[in-house]
């Protein structure tokens, strides 16, 4: 029996060995045939990748284009915004975002001219609460970049709400779906968000390499993105280099000669999440998160994340023990076959498609021996 815990990092479904090896084996038969059918079929297989991509999140035909990662397509969205919509203007960010952005932003603030302001916690607190994020969201905002969940906490913000004010502030309003998308709803069809940005791994079960750049069609054509090479054109095969024409969809957003295996890699995991249905999963996640709760509350342990489920994403971090080593207690529990994570004193529970029913029970039996009831936890 399945005992994964850690759909947060690498998410898998049954059956997906099979899947992805028959993929990769039946691109490598095109790849390396000795005929001129290789490019053609190569971007109709990127195309059925952006396409699955639309189907998940409901974007709108040319919406959607591939990336390396979210730091790539962030970077490429920046750098195609009109100069005066962050010149002299703040980016606003909190302070649980994914650090690899927060990093990308940080160096490229003089060269774009905005200020990185970083909406910080409250004490004691693990992360930014929405009506503090708002707090700081005043008119100067030029962009604010939101967190759909949360990769140490699995909090999940109120898109909905803080999209409105950003709306009524007049930002560019994006947010980086990596961790929710898949097994909690989402979709950009209610026009809530002008760009997100996300990859193919975690709940999705993709494969490194898969990002995605989604941009709101009217938003889209204001860009131009710095960021560009051959496929960036309407006609990739105008070598005229005097007459350079950026795409009139988000191909414009495209650059070097694309990357296709990571696509082709992740296709068998999208088609599994949208054939079994975002809710049918959360579903399924949501009975094992009451599971994990509960056994947490009965240990006397710190549950480090939202109990709300509206307020949650698809894992539950608790608090290890004081008196534990956090690496040599989930080397314990790998031991037993029983895979999941720790940052620092938190540990990462993430159950997905493959987890079996009794995993949560044999966990806790686990973490009893390992830290038995009555341990004291950090604060």
């Amino acid at each position: 029996m399945s005992r994964y815990f850690l759909f947060h990092s690498i998410g898998t479904f049954p059956g997906k060995a099979e899947q992805m090896s028959e993929a990769l084996s039946r691109f490598s038969q095109i790849w390396s045939a000795e005929d001129d059918g290789q490019w053609p079929a190569a971007l109709a297989e990127r195309q059925a990748f952006i396409d699955a991509w639309r189907s998940v999140i409901g974007a709108p035909p040319g919406s959607v284009t591939t990336a390396e990662n979210v730091t790539t397509a962030l970077f490429s969205l920046v750098g195609g915004l009109p100069a005066n919509r962050l010149r002299g203007k703040r980016l606003l960010v909190a302070a649980d975002c994914f650090p690899s952005l927060h990093f990308l932003l940080a160096g490229i603030a003089r060269r774009f001219d905005f200020v990185l302001d970083t909406v910080p916690f409250r004490p004691g607190e693990a992360w930014v609460r929405d009506e503090d994020f708002i707090a700081h969201w005043r008119e100067d905002v030029g962009l604010a970049l939101l967190t759909f969940v949360s990769s140490t906490t699995s909090h999940r913000v109120d898109v909905e709400r803080l999209a409105a004010h950003g709306r009524a502030m007049g930002s560019v309003v994006g947010i980086d779906i990596t961790q929710g998308v898949g097994v909690v709803p989402f979709s950009v069809a209610a026009d809530t968000v002008d760009f997100v940005v996300s990859t193919s791994l975690k709940w999705l079960c993709g494969a490194s390499g898969a990002g995605v750049l989604y941009v709101r069609p009217d938003l889209l054509m204001d860009c131009q993105p710095e960021l560009r090479g051959w496929f960036s054109q309407e006609n990739p095969f105008s070598w005229d280099l005097d007459k350079f024409h950026y795409a009139g969809d988000a191909r414009r957003f495209d650059h070097g000669t694309p990357s296709i295996l990571a696509s082709v890699a992740s296709l068998p995991g999208l088609n599994w999440v949208i054939a079994r249905g975002v809710d049918a999963i959360r579903a399924n996640n949501l009975e094992a998160a009451h599971k994990i709760i509960g056994h947490a509350r009965d240990l006397g342990w710190k549950i480090a994340s939202p109990v709300n489920d509206d307020e949650r994403g698809g894992s539950v971090m608790l608090t290890l023990p004081s008196t534990v080593e956090p690496t040599a207690v989930i080397s314990a529990l790998r031991a037993e076959a029983i895979y999941c994570d720790a940052r620092g004193s938190t540990m990462r529970l993430s159950p997905g498609a493959v987890t079996s029913e009794s995993a949560v029970d044999e966990l806790f039996t686990a973490l009893e021996h390992i830290a038995p009831k009555g341990s004291s936890t950090r604060a």
